[in-house]
């Protein structure tokens, strides 16, 4: 049987004849307690006959000008200062108009003040009644159903702070009972109570305050203390086991949500760009009903993309990557949205050449997106030969594997780190870019690579170790204050991905438009701002620039061929001229046992150098 509260029309239908009802008991037991009063509880017989014969015009009347004035709708859960007032002005239009009907009539007269004291007890009954829903939900409510309603306090004194208890207090679905105020610290002049709510202390007593009133959360707004203030308040909570959150002035929680926010940190604040407008249509194309290989499946990028690549009903999705926990959790997220897509789990390392060979064999995969990679520029330096054995001979597997098994499409993920690379991490993406570059040429795969910078979010993201510092109350380490970056969200860098596939006719090479470079340390100030701490809250120190870390990233080379392509943000750049017996060469020399880890570092640090640009290194930097 459906619930007819369930249907805003229906209860709307039965919620007016409900109103009306009971306005109209209302109207009449006010006005026959004015007549009780006026008379000392004694009516005399004539007056009797009056107030019968009188009653149905003077609650005729109260509720039509209750209704026009729009005071018999009012919602009994939202009730402020402003609807009693709109009460008063309806029952004072109320009162006019009787007085004005008594005064025209001859056939009976009514006491006036009988008409002043039924507008005043309309006027206090009917206020009585509607603040008694918000006197339930805001203070017996919570007393009620204690164990649904964590007991939280405020920090400040002002206006701003009494302001956000009350409002809070006032939203039922908020799941917090404001026990009272905490002062920025104790002064013998300061007041018991402001408002409805008590002053518990100052913020040198916090530890008495939270054992006595049993908090679990303190809230402070924005700007209301000062960067020492905050962190020794940080350390207080964080000893004391208490919840500290930071909410939004005022003016910021106007946004027509309802309700009042309190937030962690959102980093796709920090971007400030428009959403990708993807053709759909032509990544449907690709993807509808095929099989796609994703290597690198459990990271950031290879499971967004395995999210995105879901969105267009692929036969199959192969997971392929060789953390067994992160391939895990990434296919019962997957799992859960119910697909019938064919979802299959692949543990897998890309070198291995002869296990890479079985797991094409098996699926055949038509798409593969190749975003396995070592990525983490510092740790690369220090084992050179595992950076060269993964980004480039596990590329060469999963290429060779491809043009063996004739697939349609191949991906490569490639980074912004491989344009003029001054890392291995850099370098040995740029191998793998000219690899499969070279294998196109004679191959029906159509192979593609694309770069990007870095996308925020991500394992290997500068964003999760800033938010871990703030939240431990600092310092933020910068290496340095001019170091820029490109940084893009990992949805948008997946999506574009799946737009640039869509689009590569083989031997591509595309460069994803990252907007304009951000200053690192521009991006630790954002952040704390966003965290709602003023800026000077945090310390932000300068480690240095580490080795192989560029100041400024770029996307292409200075003198390479950029054109566009049908998709505003994404570029294609002119195919590298490498001969492939060139480029196995150098694969062969950098991967050769009998090749010095010195001497391959030289050679990948310098496949750029004919282009005579210095390039500004940590060397460069600190020489």
């Amino acid at each position: 049987m459906p619930d007819v509260n369930s249907n805003p029309i229906r209860r709307l239908r039965f919620r007016l004849p409900v109103l009306l009802a009971a306005h109209t008991v209302l109207f009449a037991a006010t006005y026959a307690f004015a007549f009780i009063l006026r008379f000392d509880f004694s009516i005399p017989q004539d007056y009797q006959v009056a107030f019968g014969v009188t009653l149905p015009v003077i609650v005729g009347l109260k509720l039509l000008t209750f209704l026009f004035t729009g005071q018999l709708h009012g919602w009994w859960r939202i009730v402020s200062f402003r609807d009693l007032i709109g009460i008063a002005y309806s029952c004072g239009i109320g009162l006019l108009l009787l007085a004005a009907a008594d005064f025209f009539s001859n056939s009976i007269s009514i006491p006036r003040s009988v008409l002043v004291l039924d507008a005043i007890f309309t006027l206090v009954l009917v206020g009585s009644l509607r603040s008694s829903w918000r006197l339930f939900v805001e203070f017996i409510r919570p007393q009620m159903s204690a164990d649904r309603y964590a007991p939280a306090a405020l920090v400040g004194l002002d206006d701003e702070t009494v302001f956000l208890a009350g409002q809070i207090q006032s939203y039922g679905r908020l799941p917090l009972r404001i026990c009272g105020l905490i002062a920025r610290s104790t002064r013998r002049s300061q007041p018991k109570s402001l408002g409805a709510f008590p002053v518990l202390g100052g913020l040198d007593d916090l530890e008495r305050i939270v054992r006595s009133q049993d908090l679990a959360r303190i809230l402070v707004h924005t700007e209301l203390l000062q960067g020492n203030e905050m962190r020794d308040l940080m350390e207080k909570c964080r000893r004391l086991d208490v919840e500290l959150q930071i909410v939004p002035k005022f003016e910021q929680r106007m946004n027509g949500s309802g309700r009042i926010p309190t937030r962690d940190i959102n980093i796709e604040d920090l971007l400030r760009r428009e959403p990708a407008d993807l053709d759909i249509d032509s990544i449907r194309d690709l993807i509808y009903q095929k099989t796609v290989l994703v290597t690198g499946a459990g990271g950031s990028i290879g499971s967004e993309i395995c999210r995105q690549v879901m969105r267009f009903e692929p036969r199959e999705l192969v997971l392929l990557g060789r953390g067994e926990n992160r391939i895990f959790h990434i296919e019962q997220e997957l799992r859960r949205t119910e697909p019938t897509t064919v979802l299959s789990t692949v543990i897998a390392d890309i070198r291995d050449q002869d296990r890479i060979n079985e797991v094409f064999a098996e699926h055949n995969p038509a798409i593969v997106f190749h975003a396995a990679a070592h990525k983490h520029v510092p740790l690369m330096e220090r084992n050179v030969r595992e950076a060269v054995i993964n980004n480039v001979i596990g590329t060469m597997s999963v290429v060779d594997a491809a043009d063996r098994f004739e697939t349609d499409k191949f991906v490569m993920i490639s980074s912004d780190k491989a344009v003029r690379p001054s890392s291995i991490m850099g370098a040995t993406k740029r191998v793998a870019e000219m690899y499969v570059t070279t294998v196109s040429k004679r191959s029906s795969t159509r192979f593609m690579s694309v770069r990007f910078g870095n996308v925020l979010g991500s394992a290997g993201s500068v964003v999760p170790l800033f938010k871990k510092q703030i939240e431990r109350g600092g310092p933020i380490t910068v290496t340095d204050e001019r170091m820029t970056r490109f940084f893009m969200t990992i949805p948008e860098a997946s999506q574009l991905v799946l737009q640039a596939a869509s689009m590569g006719r083989g031997g591509d090479l595309f460069v994803l438009d990252m907007g304009k470079p951000v200053r690192i340390v521009d991006l630790a100030k954002d952040l704390i701002r966003l965290s709602g701490l003023p800026e000077n809250a945090i310390d932000i120190v300068y480690s240095g620039v580490r080795p192989g870390e560029k100041m400024h990233e770029e996307l292409a080379d200075n003198d390479a061929d950029i054109s566009p392509t049908s998709h505003p943000k994404i570029m294609a750049i002119a195919r590298e001229a490498c001969s492939e017996g060139g480029v196995s060469d150098l694969i062969g020399f950098i991967t050769s046992p009998a090749t010095s880890e010195r001497d391959i570092r030289a050679t990948l640090l310098s496949l750029d150098r004919a282009s005579n640009r210095p390039i500004e290194t940590a060397d460069t930097v600190t020489s």
